[in-house]
């Protein structure tokens, strides 16, 4: 029994575990939306173009790495007449700032599938410390990261003249995000 013992132990000190580290983002199956209120009504939008890079190794979350950079120009908010409205200097502004960018500083593990993930948001051209739930899921090879934030638009000055008062469009909106990323060894 002795020798049965230190020889499966001789056999996992050869061949050690591999961390998986899911750090490909396959952008076709990955979106970021978002929902706003106007005039109290919910209306659903996305961003076509954003580029995701991401370290994320489930057995060591607060080891992790995202970010993600947005091409505001690439809005679709319901129609033509929304996405050339929200490309103006009310409100994103595309011209003076073409993206909007998170980085991650903190991943912290929160129990099952759950973590929480904290950074800067950055958008015409001020920035917000952010934090939101998110939760990960293993599929097959590929890691799936879902979650949802509320971001405030008078906090990034995003309707201002007009569009200042919340009356016809509501200050909050959620954003979502679905990240898909493959693994790597």
């Amino acid at each position: 029994m002795k020798r049965l013992c230190a020889l499966l132990f001789s056999l996992s000190a050869i061949a050690p575990a591999q961390a998986i580290e899911f750090n490909a983002v396959q952008a076709d199956k990955s979106s970021v939306s978002f929902v706003f209120r106007q005039m109290g009504v919910a209306v659903d939008g996305r961003f076509r173009k954003f580029n995701a890079q991401l370290a994320f190794d489930p057995a060591k979350p607060q080891a992790s790495r995202a970010a993600l950079e947005i091409d505001l120009a690439s809005v679709d908010a319901g129609s033509a007449e929304a996405n050339d409205e929200v490309a103006t200097r009310n409100w994103f502004n595309t011209k003076a700032f073409p993206t909007a960018r998170f980085v991650a500083d903190a991943v912290r593990a929160q129990g099952g599938d759950r973590y929480e993930l904290s950074g800067k948001l950055t958008l015409k051209g001020r920035t917000q410390t952010l934090s939101t739930p998110l939760t990960f899921r293993k599929d097959g090879a590929l890691g799936v990261f879902d979650g949802s934030l509320t971001i405030k638009r008078a906090d990034f000055a995003i309707g201002e003249g007009e569009w200042a008062a919340f009356d016809t469009v509501a200050n909050e909106i959620q954003v979502r995000f679905h990240i898909v990323a493959a693994a790597t060894k």
